[in-house]
């Protein structure tokens, strides 16, 4: 008598686990976004000599100047214009004060609201270098914004 062979076990399928869906992670509290403060320490806006006219150099200074603005529409500011010690001290208020509508009309060019500022001239009455060189009066020749408390 020949044997037959045990039949081959037949495997019990395994059970299937139905896959629920992972539920989504609990949603964290949305936090506001931080308002960024506006940065208005601008500095080294400078002009040619004897001239209100802008150093192309400023123009990035005062296109930063506009997008820190655009961040406080409500902000008020004094932009203070200077010269160097050339020329009389009636020439260089003169001049201070056209350097000053000339960073303003810049500024309100860019969309902002031209009542914001105020215009001081000082002349050749504060400077930040010394007028004995060109490099020093080259720096005095400038406009400062500063916010108007």
């Amino acid at each position: 008598m020949i044997a037959k062979p045990d039949p081959a076990p037949v495997a019990k399928p395994a059970p299937v686990e139905e896959k629920k869906p992972t539920p989504p992670p609990a949603k964290e509290e949305e936090k506001p976004v931080p308002v960024e403060k506006p940065n208005f320490n601008l500095d080294n806006i400078q002009f040619e000599f004897n001239s209100a006219v802008l150093k192309t150099s400023s123009f990035s200074i005062l296109d930063k100047a506009v997008a820190e603005m655009k961040k406080s529409p409500d902000t008020k500011f004094i932009l203070n214009g200077h010269s160097s010690a050339e020329g009389t001290p009636e020439h260089n208020m003169s001049l201070s004060i056209d350097r000053a509508n000339s960073v303003k009309s810049y500024l309100v060019n860019a969309g902002l609201n031209a009542s914001n500022f105020k215009i001081v001239g000082h002349g050749e009455k504060e400077p930040v270098s010394s007028n004995d060189s060109e490099e020093g009066r080259m720096l005095n020749r400038r406009t400062e914004i500063k916010i108007d408390n």
